[in-house]
């Protein structure tokens, strides 16, 4: 990149203007890391000028693994009749809303493999059973997992967010979005919703006054070109509906994965983390991923546009 282009995308960014897709793709290819880290850490601290770091204490309830979305990217699912597959009793998930409760947890997050047998009568029961026996938030459910349920039951997705919220769902984690470019989906999640599919669940949710995340993960086979069309239909799903409470991408993690690969370096994640603050002018906050990163890197992260630190994440497979 020249130098007088990289001066003029600067100059749009330190003065609040968006930048368009093209020059967040010249920065992520040409910009190094520490001139990258300084616009975004400017963006944070015009967003965020009180200089305070949040975190949430919760845990990540995983309530099956069993999944029929297959993902080549995944190492946790398990298809139905393998010995290691699981869907945790009432009994289970009520013992780790205790023990999450008991060390100051406010929230949980449940989600897991898009299950073929489990249908809405399993989610209404069980939230509203949770909610009559705690005093918890329920984040739950990927746009997969809605998805399929609303295609399991042969009703609208807003139908089926009605009743979801109605039974105890209180917001929507951002899961599944992986990159929001089909090509790249057709690779690393060929049986799983395409990214409009994933937009309209989350914008139905917003229009319910539901809050949900979303996420990004990248590092496996997307260019950077693909990382900022995700970046920027969120951006612009954002401008419709103001939804999203939070955006949190992630890195690939090949280990025994069908995809395989190498995993992401942290400067490829604190360059990504940096150039998605600045692209998402319209989130109110950007989550440094230290389960993905460790902690070390994660403090950094917090210089290169991040202002929240997730969760405690009690519990996490």
């Amino acid at each position: 990149m020249k130098s007088q282009q990289l001066k003029k995308i600067l100059a749009t960014s330190s003065s609040g203007n968006r930048l368009t897709a093209d020059e967040g793709v010249a920065l992520l290819e040409h910009a190094d890391l520490l001139t990258l880290g300084e616009m975004a850490n400017g963006m944070r601290k015009r967003l965020h000028p009180e200089q305070v770091v949040t975190f949430i204490v919760d845990r990540n309830i995983n309530y099956t693994n069993i999944c029929v979305n297959k993902c080549t990217f995944c190492a946790f699912y398990r298809e139905s009749g393998d010995p290691e597959a699981y869907l945790l009793s009432k009994d289970d998930i009520f013992r780790k809303i205790d023990e999450t409760i008991a060390q100051g947890g406010t929230q949980i997050l449940m989600q897991g493999g898009v299950h073929p047998d489990l249908g809405m009568e399993y989610f209404e029961d069980l939230f509203s059973a949770i909610k009559k026996r705690f005093t918890i938030q329920i984040h739950a459910l990927s746009p997969s997992e809605i998805f399929f349920l609303a295609q399991r039951e042969k009703v609208s997705i807003q139908d089926t967010l009605k009743r979801l919220k109605a039974a105890g769902l209180d917001s929507i984690p951002g899961a599944g979005a992986e990159i929001l470019v089909d090509k790249v989906r057709e690779k690393v999640s060929p049986n799983k919703i395409r990214w409009r599919q994933w937009a309209e669940v989350m914008k139905t949710a917003h229009g319910l006054g539901m809050p949900t995340t979303a996420t990004m993960m990248f590092g496996s086979i997307e260019s950077g070109k693909d990382i900022v069309e995700h970046l920027v239909r969120l951006r612009e799903l954002q401008d419709d509906t103001g939804g999203f409470t939070a955006f949190i991408p992630w890195t690939y993690q090949p280990a025994n994965t069908k995809l395989g690969g190498r995993p992401a370096t942290a400067v490829e994640y604190l360059k990504t983390l940096a150039l998605s603050r600045i692209m998402l002018d319209n989130f109110p906050n950007v989550q440094a991923s230290w389960v993905t990163q460790g902690a070390k890197i994660a403090q950094v992260a917090l210089e290169f546009g991040a202002n929240d630190f997730g969760s405690t994440m009690i519990e996490e497979n």
